[in-house]
């Protein structure tokens, strides 16, 4: 038996890198996959390899339109929500805070901090019918611990996990966990590579004190542990996955 055997996820974000990975093994563990991305184009590649176990939906989740739709797609086909996992995002380049346009600040605020909120809160209902669910947030260990040129995405990052606390904290009465994953520097193969996250591992000795980037699959594993009755006692827990990084 899986360890999400009877359960419908949403992962947006999930045509590629850490969101695709995490498709796979949710759905090797038996879950019912909505693979949502604003790249339709990725998001169909990436549920034909799960075939009945997944359909893909076109989400841009900076608009409140789509998260419904998205949600409501897993609701009408497969019956019910258990998990939402809030991973899509970006970074862009780093670059001191007074050179960041202001457009550019209001597309990683829209995105990466409110597309959460607004995650969060529509599928509240979807839960509450279900008597229950998990929402897993894609953070960073940015959000955790500064980094010199990544103050914009930082401050959107810490901001998930302020809200991370504070809505674990709303629904806990009403069995829904609310925890987020903080990754440090992990390869997903996206410069240039393919978006399954394929490609030449890169020998960058600097990503982490354990001296190598992390892989998605690992980002996966948590996602897995978040998701599952394993972690039934877990809420409001900001999860470092990043060897060592804010330590250091």
């Amino acid at each position: 038996m899986g360890k999400l055997d009877g359960k419908v996820a949403i992962i947006t974000g999930a045509g590629s890198g850490m969101g695709r990975a995490t498709a796979r093994l949710f759905a090797k563990e038996g879950a019912k996959v909505v693979v949502a991305d604003v790249n339709l184009a990725n998001a169909e590649a990436a549920a034909a390899e799960l075939g009945d176990a997944a359909i893909a939906v076109h989400a841009d989740v900076a608009k409140a339109d789509d998260i419904k739709a998205m949600i409501d797609a897993a609701v009408t086909t497969f019956g019910k929500l258990d998990i939402l996992y809030n991973n899509a995002g970006f970074s862009g380049p780093h670059q001191p805070l007074d050179a960041v346009e202001d457009d550019f600040l209001d597309a990683l605020y829209a995105v990466n901090l409110r597309g959460v909120y607004l995650g969060i809160k529509y599928a509240i209902p979807a839960f509450r019918a279900n008597g229950g669910g998990v929402v897993i947030n894609t953070a960073s260990a940015m959000g955790l611990k500064g980094r010199k040129g990544l103050a914009a995405y930082g401050a959107m990052k810490g901001g998930v996990v302020a809200l991370t606390y504070a809505a674990a904290l709303d629904y806990a009465t009403e069995n829904i966990r609310v925890n987020s994953i903080c990754p440090g520097m992990i390869f997903t193969g996206l410069a240039g590579n393919d978006p399954a996250g394929g490609g030449t591992f890169p020998d960058y000795p600097g990503a982490s004190p354990m001296e190598r980037f992390g892989h998605a699959e690992e980002i996966a594993a948590a996602a897995l542990f978040l998701a599952c009755d394993d972690s039934s006692f877990v809420t409001g827990v900001n999860l470092p996955v990043d060897g060592g990084m804010i330590q250091a």
